[in-house]
């Protein structure tokens, strides 16, 4: 009897019985496999899925030619072809197994006709449960069905040799247990211990990938915690086990990381924000000083934002990413400094610098408060809420989100007559500081700051050139 959560994989509208229909007319068996059964059995959402067949790479293009919207030869070398239908995404791969070599950071993949010996070679037994089709009756030789129920991961084969298949896969334990909430079984965590280092042949947008995912989970601290723990993190972020800094017995400071893990956690499940709240302190173990006042961490958020652009780059995140996480960390200190309140020209000068980032440089900086001192706390908070109060009052009084000079810079060379350079960029950056000074002011007292500027640097006053042009 098929489970009622299962049943609507038997629904003719959807891909799993549609694809039944058209590999057995060609004489192929074909499985639902990996991540769409797991979560099947879980209750969750499927949109994607995932199958495996005996029939090879391409015989299965050749019937999904036929039947799907879309057909990419996507990983096709890998035994995986990939589908669109009706907006859900397919991938079909043939069985297999797959192997890396010592020094490679690609598999030496290996077809099989044996669907038991396809899901030995997955990565844990939670995903290597296969469900055939039509009937949809459940192939589980690694008691994966077990696993599920009691929220466990674990490896199909030994550890060494799952890890040994893909060293990702040691990263993407830790992965599952942020984004399922299940724990890793103690022997695939002494394995991830000892094979850590096997983690350097992998390339780095594999790495990124997983960290990505694992960075978007509900909770990640506990899991970026292990990751730290095993030694895997040195091998791809090296700057997060610097953050475990001894802790002075006279100074006391916050433990940098526990601090680190619990910020990323508070923090909405937006890539760009989490990576902020990651990477936010990582320039304070180079910065670490201690005083007649206790420890400091002076100009940590400028090393840190150098460190944070380096190492995104080096795990090849889009640079709009790398651009943004870096300018993040290097303003997430700015609220502190205005403990005075905030002045319209410094309200200004904020918003200028975080441009659209503003909203997720606010929410970094309130998640950045992980005080125990309840009064600190929310004496933190009320001074971003008077920021945000400010902004929203200078917003509706003026054009807060589009600071710029009344004239522009072609203006400013046919009033000086001069060509595009240096002298031009100067006075723009002059006009553009007394917009964010002062606030608001007409193009006429514009244009006099320009003839002032001109005169101040020796040029011949504008204003009387164009009186005697008049003459």
């Amino acid at each position: 009897m098929i489970p009622a959560r299962l049943e609507f994989l038997t629904k003719p509208n959807l891909p799993p019985a549609q694809l039944a229909g058209v590999f057995a007319a060609a004489g192929h068996e074909i499985v639902l496999v990996g991540g769409s059964v797991r979560d099947a059995f879980l209750d969750r959402p499927v949109v994607d899925y995932d199958f495996a067949t005996g029939a090879r790479p391409v015989e299965v293009a050749g019937l999904l030619e036929g039947w799907a919207d879309a057909v990419y030869a996507l990983g096709a070398a890998y035994g995986t072809v990939a589908a669109r239908k009706d907006g859900h995404t397919i991938e079909v791969t043939t069985y297999r197994s797959e192997v890396y070599r010592d020094e490679s950071r690609k598999p030496t993949v290996t077809f099989s006709d044996d669907i038991l010996t396809d899901l030995s070679r997955r990565d844990f037994t939670i995903n290597a449960i296969a469900l055939s089709l039509p009937d949809l009756e459940a192939v589980d030789p690694h008691d994966g069905l077990m696993d599920l129920a009691s929220r466990t991961l674990r490896t199909p084969l030994a550890p060494a040799i799952s890890f040994g298949d893909d060293p990702l896969r040691m990263l993407r334990l830790f992965r599952f247990q942020a984004t399922l909430g299940f724990a890793p079984d103690d022997l695939s965590v002494d394995a991830v211990r000892d094979m850590a280092p096997r983690l350097e042949i992998i390339s780095a947008e594999r790495i990124r990938d997983e960290l990505s995912k694992l960075l978007m989970a509900p909770a990640p601290g506990e899991a970026l915690l292990m990751i730290v723990d095993t030694g895997l993190a040195g091998y791809f972020l090296p700057e997060l086990p610097g953050l475990a800094m001894e802790q002075d017995p006279e100074h006391h400071h916050k433990d940098v990381l526990a601090h680190t893990f619990a910020v990323v956690d508070k923090a909405s499940p937006d890539l760009t924000l989490r990576l902020a709240a990651l990477l936010h302190d990582i320039g304070k173990p180079a910065t670490r000083e201690i005083g007649v006042d206790g420890v400091s961490f002076h100009h940590h958020e400028a090393v840190g934002a150098r460190m944070a652009r380096r190492r995104l780059r080096e795990l090849r995140y889009p640079r709009e990413v790398v651009d943004d996480v870096s300018q993040l960390v290097y303003l997430h200190l700015r609220p502190h400094t205005l403990e005075m309140g905030w002045t319209d020209s410094a309200v200004r000068r904020y918003v200028r610098d975080a441009g659209h980032l503003l909203g997720q440089l606010n929410e970094l900086v309130r998640c950045d408060v992980t005080t125990a001192n309840p009064k600190r706390e929310q004496m933190i908070q009320d001074r971003i809420d008077e920021l945000e109060e400010r902004i929203a009052v200078l917003s509706a009084r003026e054009e807060l989100a589009r600071l710029r000079a009344p004239i522009d810079g072609n203006q400013v060379m046919s009033y000086l007559n001069i060509q595009p350079g240096p002298q031009v960029g100067e006075i723009m950056r002059v006009l553009l500081e007394k917009r964010i000074d002062d606030g608001p002011y007409t193009v006429a007292e514009a244009f006099d700051l320009v003839r002032r500027w001109a005169v101040q640097q020796g040029m011949s006053d504008p204003g009387l050139s164009s009186a005697m042009e008049e003459e």
